[in-house]
């Protein structure tokens, strides 16, 4: 049910943004005038765990968002740096951010951190989180697997424009590479 004039938060990393990202987004929306897509660790890229870079994260949402058809005006796509330090994180992050009303998250240490501030944490449902998991698709794009049915062709064309799934087989092969000459020392 809508609630007129209530502004939720939507906060993940969205290394990429997949189509449980965007499940959530319209359940979000069905149940909140505007919506904040919080993309954490802002200040990540170039790594197996955050291949993208905030632009780029901002820009596959925002590509994702159009080609739903979702209305735009609804949203605001705002980069968030990790800064290290748990116990301000959170008053770190409502300084970064428009005034909200209520977070989406179903990360289960975030929520903590939310809720210890006294604001209300909802957690969106999960579309067939086993497929649809931002670890499986990047391990997917490793193996040479298909990983684009997991997002938007849209989305997709564009990680395949930016040699993103390239990137994250390069990044995946050096680790291995410096995993292994560690292990001979």
């Amino acid at each position: 049910m809508l609630r007129k004039g209530r502004r939720a938060v939507f906060i993940g990393r969205f290394q990429p943004f997949h189509l449980g990202h965007l499940d959530a987004v319209k359940q979000i929306l069905q149940e909140n005038s505007e919506l904040i897509i919080a993309v954490g660790s802002a200040q990540y890229s170039y790594t197996l765990d955050n291949p993208f870079t905030a632009g780029e994260r901002i820009e596959m949402i925002r590509i994702g968002l159009e080609a739903a058809g979702i209305d735009l005006r609804r949203i605001m796509i705002i980069p968030v740096p990790d800064i290290g330090e748990h116990s301000i994180w959170v008053a770190r992050l409502k300084s970064m951010l428009p005034q909200f009303d209520v977070a989406y998250t179903n990360n289960q240490f975030v929520k903590l951190l939310l809720e210890e501030q006294n604001i209300t944490v909802i957690e969106p449902r999960l579309l067939n989180r086993e497929e649809l998991n931002a670890t499986n698709i990047r391990n997917l794009m490793i193996s040479n697997g298909n990983w684009q049915t997991l997002l938007q062709p849209e989305v997709a064309r564009y990680i395949e424009r930016i040699r993103g799934d390239e990137r994250i087989r390069k990044i995946a092969s050096s680790d291995q590479k410096q995993q292994a000459r560690f292990a001979a020392l």
